[in-house]
């Protein structure tokens, strides 16, 4: 069969009423299908599913808003306690160049006014490390008192407006006079770079 023969007689089929029915009915039905499958199952899901998802939704934004609260707590802590931090360096720590002679002489004026007679004294500076800024002084003295003479001393050291930091105390009793040989070792910090 000639193919010009072929064409003709399938556009006389199509406008049979029958086959044009047929084929109507056919798209029609698979139009119903595909209706009745995105009714029963809707492509952003059930109403159920869309308010499960809501409920997740807002507990997870509830939990990001604790965490949200939460660091912005931590911030303000952080914050504070650096100002606190510096204010603390500020009042409690001297400045290099005239720690040596402060610390030595409030060291003795303490000793004198306890009554306490001072020895030998050595005064060390090492650097911390991770600071830039601050070194650590230790100050290793020797005295020589009473007991009620250490208390007081130990009183004035204690009242300082410096922020001195007792490391170590031996007291050992003299033999014969009743006097103690005190061996004291204190730190504090000092403001300035580099150690001697």
């Amino acid at each position: 069969m000639p193919r010009g023969f072929e064409l003709k007689s399938l556009r006389a089929r199509l406008r049979e009423p029958r086959v044009y029915l047929r084929l109507l009915l056919s798209v029609l039905l698979a139009a119903n299908l595909g209706a009745a499958l995105l009714a029963m199952r809707p492509p952003g899901g059930s109403a159920a599913d869309l308010a499960l998802r809501e409920q997740q939704l807002h507990a997870q934004l509830a939990e990001l808003q604790k965490r949200v609260a939460r660091s912005r707590s931590i911030v303000e802590k952080v914050e504070r306690a650096r100002l606190e931090g510096d204010g603390f360096l500020e009042r409690y720590t001297m400045d290099r160049r005239t720690t040596f002679s402060t610390i030595v002489s409030e060291l003795a004026r303490a000793a004198a006014q306890a009554g306490m007679k001072q020895r030998e004294c050595s005064i060390n500076l090492e650097p911390i490390e991770g600071s830039e800024t601050l070194s650590q002084m230790t100050i290793t003295c020797g005295y020589e008192s009473a007991y009620v003479s250490l208390r007081k001393f130990m009183h004035l050291l204690d009242k300082s407006e410096r922020f001195l930091i007792i490391e170590g105390l031996a007291a050992t009793p003299q033999q014969s006079s009743g006097l103690l040989n005190v061996a004291l070792k204190l730190d504090t910090f000092v403001k300035g770079a580099g150690g001697t």
